[in-house]
């Protein structure tokens, strides 16, 4: 039998911030300790590449530079999978009761202002110096301004911008979500099928599958939503199901990832930690989700979180361009710290003079594009002169 309730009726009572009953929202305003474990989720992946990476731009291997550090720097590449688990919460946290093209806009303007300094940025100081990476041709920089190099085939400018891809598309199956109306009732579902859907992907080899439902990949973001439904709503057999089920399969498949990274970085690191470090990453935000971490609402973390995109869209090769031409000069425990704040540093006055005033400028205008489009002025002409 057909109900004939409508589906945001049915939808569970949000918990309240203090008691945990209905009535109330516990998401306002944001969550300082998810941008703690954002912080935490760059800096594993700067290690990385500086301490684990086979980049060549130390003179010896890394394993000789840093004879200590480069096994824990070794899984910083997980830091990855940690971003892709807090996207997913973020983006339902963010999307709720936003139209599809407030979200297509918030996604534009948080995107795209840093990523086209980053692209140029990079593009100039690998041109002049081009010491560690080869200088990208002109052509393909205008392509990677698009976001769009990877499904088009062409070289990205910066090693790290493989990820965006995966996010973009993940935006753009949940948009699909977002224009039918969020719900609690729709995000389950949502979970449930793109589960299904990857599973399916995988068992019959299909590419245009595996493009669309990122079946390695899927697993963390479904999670992430399904903890922000613990998160506003409350716990409950289905969600734990989900997380449960998508913890199992991404513990399975990120072992596989593993060896991808051992390529890159030209050493074998034992696997056991990768199976903890994932599950802990779990509990983290499981623990954020449920309201255990309310007390880790420091203020600078705040800070500390708009700083991570720009921080990682920049550091790998304009740190490999640093660590080439002083790694002989400076004590390489010198040079690394000296260089993370650096790039610290240079985050944050991307975010403030870039990011922050572009990304407003960005939103007026596609405020006023959307405008014209539900009025029709954007497919009239000019106003006529009057005689």
């Amino acid at each position: 039998m057909h109900s004939t309730v409508p589906v945001q009726q049915q939808d569970p009572e949000p918990l309240s911030p203090k008691k945990g009953r209905p009535g109330g929202t516990r998401d306002r305003g944001r969550l300082a300790a998810l941008d703690g474990l954002r912080l935490c989720a760059a800096l594993m992946v700067v290690a990385y590449h500086y301490v684990a990476f086979g980049s060549g731009a130390w003179d010896r291997s890394t394993r000789e530079v840093f004879p200590r550090a480069y096994l824990p720097a070794s899984y910083g590449w997980l830091g990855v999978q940690l971003f892709f688990l807090i996207s997913g919460f973020v983006i339902c946290m963010s999307c709720w009761g936003k139209s599809v093209g407030d979200f297509a806009a918030s996604r534009v303007t948080r995107l795209y202002p840093a990523y086209w300094f980053s692209v140029l940025t990079v593009a100039l100081v690998v041109r002049l110096w081009p010491a560690v990476n080869d200088a990208p041709r002109l052509r393909d920089v205008a392509v990677n301004l698009t976001m769009l190099q990877d499904p088009l085939g062409v070289q990205p400018v910066d090693g790290v911008y493989w990820t965006l891809w995966i996010e973009m598309r993940f935006y753009l199956l949940f948009a699909l979500v977002v224009w039918k109306g969020l719900t609690y009732r729709r995000a389950v579902a949502f979970c449930v099928l793109w589960s299904f859907g990857a599973v399916i992907a995988r068992a019959t080899d299909n590419r245009t599958l595996d493009q669309i439902l990122m079946p390695h990949d899927c697993w963390f973001f479904i999670a992430g939503i399904a903890f922000y439904l613990m998160h506003r709503f409350r716990p409950n057999a289905v969600l734990w199901l989900i997380t449960g089920g998508c913890l199992l399969v991404a513990e399975h498949d990120v072992l596989e990832s593993q060896k991808g990274a051992e390529g890159h970085m030209g050493h074998h690191v034992p696997q056991w930690p990768t199976i903890v470090l994932l599950a802990l990453f779990f509990l983290a935000v499981m623990a954020i989700a449920l309201g255990r971490a309310h007390r880790v609402n420091w203020r600078w973390l705040s800070t500390a979180g708009v700083l991570t995109y720009p921080l990682y869209l920049m550091h790998e090769r304009i740190g490999w361009v640093v660590i080439k031409h002083l790694g002989g000069d400076m004590p390489r425990y010198v040079l690394l710290p000296a260089l993370v704040a650096g790039m610290l540093v240079l985050a944050w006055l991307v975010h403030r003079c870039v990011e922050r005033p572009l990304a407003r400028r960005l939103r007026r205008a596609l405020q006023r594009a959307a405008a014209d489009i539900r009025s029709g002025g954007a497919l009239s002409g000019p106003p006529e002169r009057p005689e």
